[in-house]
């Protein structure tokens, strides 16, 4: 979650007197919104309005020692940069896909922020995440093609430095573009990327609708297998 303790101390007496008679809940809620805070997301969710609002943001990746499996996004989408939360959305199947794989062992909400002990979990077991392209929008389908051939470069530099085992980017078209191999199939590829075995996995978007959870499970479980997340 983001670290707003210093925007809090300094815009608190500005929620408090937005209106006299307004609850502490209320006048929480008002202060997150003044300072997009993830926080908001725990007392009413997001109008489209401030979800625009989060347009072109990016997310930090998560990663950590000893990464062994890295799930690759396309881009952030506005709930995830809001969250700065990768996969975030109440009808993304990232995380319940996991913990039906096994890959996790414990439930996430998909709609609300990571813990800083979610993410110290995710490290601790080999995991980590980024996306191609680090630029939030409301689909992937608005992001340029050059955008994704730069994000190839991208993850080549996150591969070199952090060194997974597995590589398993989530989305087969985004595959295609970045990697200019228009027939890429998902599953494993035949190339290494710089020494990491590399899967093409189905997107967990709810809008990637003739995927179920189940389906994505099967997928995902079987690069934790070969990265030694799971057995």
């Amino acid at each position: 979650m983001l670290d707003c303790s210093a925007r809090w101390r300094s815009l608190y007496p500005i929620a408090r007197s937005a209106r006299c008679d307004v609850r502490r809940e209320a006048a929480v809620f008002v202060l997150c919104r003044a300072i997009r805070c993830p926080l908001l997301l725990h007392f009413v969710g997001f109008t489209q309005a401030e979800l625009q609002s989060f347009r072109n943001e990016s997310v930090p990746d998560l990663v950590g020692p000893g990464l062994k499996l890295l799930f690759v996004g396309i881009n952030p989408g506005l709930w995830t940069a809001a969250t700065q939360t990768h996969f975030a959305h109440p009808g993304n199947r990232f995380y319940p896909a996991l913990r039906l794989a096994g890959v996790i062992d414990r439930d996430l909400d998909r709609g609300r922020p990571m813990t800083d002990e979610d993410r110290a979990y995710f490290v601790e077991r080999g995991i980590g995440i980024m996306n191609l392209v680090n630029r939030a929008t409301a689909r992937a389908d608005e992001l340029a093609p050059a955008e994704l051939r730069a994000g190839r470069s991208r993850l080549e530099e996150f591969v070199g430095l952090h060194q997974p085992m597995v590589v398993a980017v989530a989305g087969v078209t985004a595959y295609r573009i970045a990697f200019a191999a228009p027939k890429a199939k998902e599953g494993e590829q035949s190339d290494l990327l710089l020494g990491a075995r590399v899967w093409v996995v189905p997107n967990p978007s709810g809008l990637n609708a003739h995927q179920t959870i189940s389906s994505l499970a099967e997928a995902y479980a079987e690069p934790a297998r070969v990265a030694g997340v799971i057995t």
